[in-house]
């Protein structure tokens, strides 16, 4: 049997949807492991034959099929030989969607019938293996997100639904789905993934911090009308238009965790949400090993979200006290990021989209009014090194009274 190469999945799927290719995949039926060696190839796969091309370094994966062994994505026992067809390496992939080929003459191989999926906005599982990868779970709700005119076919709901119920779900390791929700959170309308999840009983087992808020009341000045759960799609989804990065994407999600916990005597105010907000924020990234840039954020925005939407009431020193809880004069970059995560809550609001959100000019203007205090001057004049740091802030307290001085002029 001669080699045959196949550009395969996302490739073939984005260029029939007219989106831009950020990579290709391929797939080489009828080949070794030594024949690819052999041409040059270079290996790199651990679990199965993945070789690398000796000028493109782009992915060729020796036709493959697998075979459940145990539980969770790791549960498979591969097989890679020359007599595997590409219909039967196809067949083990999540979506039909993604279970398209492009042969070198340029034709279409389509045998689970992808393209009409496309052409519906649908997405279908492959087949009952499908059922063996409880990443696919994950998989399904983020292309939802990425292609949000997409729906999910009622019989790969249900499937997913019984991958749920059968326990698939508990065993994917933490990694891999931070992974899939990172890449979620940044797809052009994230809620998709987390309405999937939520309708496939998905998101109770992964992130039930989350899927809590839902059917909890907002507070009654904010928008009664929908949940708490609702409001976090809005504000997340915001985030994502705007264009904002990974770690204001997930603080953006996570910053009203504490909502889910209110006790129902204190529905629908929410005091002391905040709180709690961080101490279960802390907990989803310690389960979860989100990095520490995204779960700093996600605590900071968590815990001091309330008092930024606060500023424009707050008086001098307790500006300067939030600007030094928040760590702002030497993490400047990281407290530009809790402003647009503070504005896309603020913003993440029916009807208000548009509002103008005064609080980041405010804060940045006490900022600059605390850099301009000379520290190592100070410290030099100070009679007593212990007396350094409350005079310290004395002085920062004293420059934003002029300076919100001047503002209100």
């Amino acid at each position: 049997m001669s080699m045959q190469i196949y550009s395969v999945g996302g490739s073939v799927r984005d260029e029939l949807l007219g989106l831009p290719i950020v990579d290709r995949d391929y797939v080489v039926v009828g080949a070794s492991p030594q024949d690819m060696l052999a041409r040059g190839f270079r290996a790199v796969g651990k679990d199965f034959p993945v070789f690398l091309h000796p000028q493109t370094q782009e992915e060729y994966a020796l036709a493959r099929t697998e075979r459940k062994t145990g539980h969770g994505y790791r549960g498979f026992m591969v097989h890679a030989a020359p007599e595997v067809t590409l219909a039967e390496d196809l067949a083990r992939r999540d979506l039909t969607i993604n279970a398209m080929a492009r042969a070198e003459d340029g034709s279409l191989i389509d045998p689970y019938n992808g393209s009409a999926d496309l052409a519906a906005r649908v997405l279908r599982h492959v087949g009952p293996a499908f059922h063996e990868d409880p990443v696919r779970v994950l998989r399904v709700a983020r292309f939802a997100s990425r292609l949000p005119g997409f729906s999910v076919a009622p019989e790969t709901m249900a499937l997913m639904r019984t991958m749920v119920a059968d326990g698939e779900v508990d065993h994917l390791v933490p990694e891999r789905v931070w992974q899939e929700l990172a890449r979620g959170l940044m797809e052009a309308q994230p809620s998709r993934m987390f309405e999937v999840l939520r309708q496939c009983g998905a998101l109770e087992r992964i992130l039930p911090e989350l899927d809590r808020l839902f059917g909890v009341p907002q507070r009654a000045e904010c928008h009664p009308e929908v949940d708490s759960g609702v409001h976090v799609m809005i504000v997340v989804d915001l985030s994502a238009r705007r264009g904002c990065g990974l770690a204001v994407r997930w603080a953006a999600l996570l910053h009203d965790l504490g909502k889910g916990t209110t006790p129902d005597t204190d529905l629908p105010r929410h005091p002391g949400h905040e709180a709690r907000s961080a101490g279960l924020v802390d907990g989803v990234c310690s389960r979860l090993r989100v990095p520490a840039e995204c779960r700093d954020l996600a605590l900071l925005v968590a815990r001091y979200h309330g008092e930024v939407h606060r500023a424009g009431e707050l008086d001098a020193a307790a500006i300067v006290g939030l600007l030094e809880k928040v760590d702002a004069l030497r993490r400047p970059g990281r407290f530009e990021q809790l402003l647009e995560a503070c504005a896309c809550d603020f913003n993440g609001r029916l009807g208000w989209l548009d509002v103008a959100y005064r609080v980041p000019e405010v804060l940045r203007q006490a900022l600059a009014a605390m850099r301009g205090v000379d520290a190592a001057a100070l410290a030099r004049g100070c009679p007593s090194p212990t007396a350094i740091a409350a005079r310290l802030h004395e002085v920062r307290v004293s420059a934003v009274e002029t300076s919100l001085r001047v503002m209100a002029r």
